[in-house]
């Protein structure tokens, strides 16, 4: 993943690759971890989330191995290009990002409960980049199926800036937006991180944690990452 052309800017439509209107590669029919279908359409009253917090490989895990969630895959979100392949994606002038597509039973978890684990995973203030990986394919960003989710989206947004301005960080650059398109990603990047136990994992987070009502955060942090915020010291 620390192969991309490091570009720091987005395309316009009209630069934009312009793609093609099938997609190149078939996707896997099951996830390798939950054993549910990948693509839709899912079972009456399943929600889907997307999320893009940087390489998709150690988001994904971060989500699948959180309770309530039926199935993840990866794609490609919030750029122009028809059903980018990996490559045109890195080159960045697709204009989308690296998004993880969360399926997710709200009897059992919530969206809240999914943002704070978006948000405590990564660093949401770097702009197009995520730690060591550059480019505006690991732009931070949030795409909503609903008013509600968007709304949810947007004030969980505020509570965070508040606690990472707390912390020193400055100001957020997600990206919340209304769903467009999602591109499934090519079948080796689908659930990466099991397939590929040792694989590189860019995904950490700043140290800075969201206090209730977004509840919880689970899973392993990745063997390699952002660091840490550092823990304040007495003045």
């Amino acid at each position: 993943m620390l192969f991309s052309r490091h570009r720091t800017h987005l395309p316009t439509p009209e630069e934009a690759l312009k793609g093609r209107p099938e997609p190149g590669f078939a996707v896997p029919d099951r996830h390798t971890v939950l054993g549910n279908p990948l693509t839709g359409p899912y079972p009456e009253g399943l929600v889907v989330a997307d999320f893009g917090l940087g390489c998709f490989w150690g988001a994904e895990r971060k989500f699948w191995q959180a309770p309530g969630v039926w199935t993840t895959l990866v794609g490609y979100q919030g750029g122009h290009t028809e059903n980018p392949t990996y490559e045109e994606v890195c080159s960045g002038l697709t204009g989308h990002t690296e998004a993880v597509r969360v399926v997710f039973d709200p009897a059992v978890t919530s969206y809240a409960t999914l943002l704070k684990l978006f948000w405590e995973s990564h660093d949401p203030t770097q702009g197009f980049r995520q730690g060591n990986d550059v480019g505006t394919q690991y732009r931070s960003a949030i795409y909503t199926h609903s008013p509600e989710q968007q709304a949810e989206a947007e004030s969980s947004r505020t509570a965070y800036q508040s606690v990472l301005t707390g912390s020193g960080y400055g100001e957020i650059t997600t990206e919340i937006l209304p769903a467009g398109p999602f591109y499934a990603a090519e079948a080796y990047h689908q659930q990466y991180l099991d397939k590929n136990p040792a694989g590189y994992c860019g995904i950490g987070g700043t140290g800075v944690k969201l206090s209730t009502p977004f509840e919880t955060n689970w899973g392993a942090s990745c063997p390699t990452g952002i660091a840490p915020a550092p823990e304040p010291t007495e003045q």
